[in-house]
């Protein structure tokens, strides 16, 4: 099902995860799968894009971890949104349906001229 994937634009992923994080703590991995899930199988975000976006995001404060143990007995590093991170997914889900919205109206009057 290869065919159907595409790259997700610059900033994208951010917001991905923060949504992803919001419904209930999770690792990396399960990260990955969530947005895979869900997307059915068009969007699939890889370790070298995934990892640094978590620390980056972490960083900022938007997210929050800790080490527990995971479903596999393994320990994994579980993320959180912080009240910060909430509030940046909230602003930036406005304006990922701004932008959605404008590029919507942009193809659907070049679809009206055909």
């Amino acid at each position: 099902m290869g065919q159907g994937r595409i790259e997700l634009p610059q900033g994208t992923l951010d917001l991905l995860i923060l949504k992803t994080v919001a419904l209930e703590p999770q690792h990396g991995w399960a990260i990955s799968e969530r947005i895979q899930q869900i997307s059915s199988d068009v969007l699939q975000v890889q370790q070298g894009s995934l990892y640094p976006a978590l620390h980056r995001l972490e960083n900022r404060g938007f997210l929050e971890a800790d080490w527990r143990q995971s479903d596999t007995g393994r320990e994994a590093k579980y993320y959180r949104l912080t009240r910060s991170g909430r509030a940046e997914l909230g602003t930036e889900e406005a304006s990922w349906k701004r932008l959605s919205e404008a590029v919507r109206l942009i193809l659907a009057t070049g679809a009206q001229r055909q």
